[in-house]
Formats: structure tokens, sequence, C-alpha cells
């Protein structure tokens, strides 16, 4: 029988790995970002995110070799680091096209005026019954 060897031989097999995807401009490109054992979780990858241990974070991915997955993890972290910024009054510059391109930005919708809802509603009836009958 064939002897499977972990990735990681000193953290257990059974392990949720995030590695982040790095842009370091035309000249240089991309590539995924060496992290040491201790900092391959998710709290890890997104504490070094907000202390802007990344230069152009570009996609973040999770893995689990004993359980057999691997996700892109970009729209929960970018959610995760949206949120979390939220609550600090400085901004993140790095971090603003990863959170934008991966959704963490709720696009900030502004209300309406609304009419007499019930005669608004009234006429809207009448109008969909006469365009459809």
């Amino acid at each position: 029988m064939r002897q499977m060897f972990s990735i990681s031989p000193t953290l257990p097999d059974d392990v949720d790995v995030y590695l982040v995807l790095d842009d370091f401009g035309e000249r240089m490109g991309r590539a995924w970002r060496e992290t040491g054992e201790e900092r391959i979780d998710r709290a890890s990858v997104v504490t070094d995110l907000l202390d802007c241990q990344y230069n152009q974070p570009v996609r973040v991915v999770a893995f689990n070799t004993a359980e057999g997955w691997s996700r892109d993890v970009s729209e929960d972290i970018a959610i995760e680091l949206a949120q979390r910024l939220e609550l600090e009054e400085e901004g993140r510059p790095q971090l603003d096209d990863f959170i934008e391109r991966h959704g963490g930005r709720r696009q900030a919708q502004l209300p309406l005026p609304l009419r007499n809802a019930t005669s608004a509603g009234a006429s809207n009836d009448q109008t969909s019954k006469d365009h459809y009958h």
C-alpha cells in the first residue's frame, strides 16, 4: 500500500488551510504567498490582511486535504473584512479592490419616496388588470 504524506507534517492532517494570491504589480506578477504553518487559519489570514501584510490581495482559497475539498473563499473573506473595517475610521486602500471585486461592500440603496400606499396600490392593481386582460 502506498504511504500518504502530509503537506504539513507538524500540523494535524485534518486542518483547513487558507492561502492568499497576491499581486505584486505588472513587473513581478502574482504569486501565492508563502506563509508559516501557524498563520494558515482563517483568523490569521484575516488579521494579516487587516494588518496590510499583503500587497494587493486577489483571491483567497481554502482547502483541507484530509477531507478532500478546496474552494474559493474570497467572497466570505471580503464580507468579513468589510464588516470589520466598518467599525474602524481608517480605511485600507490595498483592500478596497479585493472587497469590491468579491462583493464585500453592499451597494447602498437610497430610499424611494412613497406616495399614499393605498391609492398607489389600487391604481397599480387596476393598471395591471387592464394590461393583462
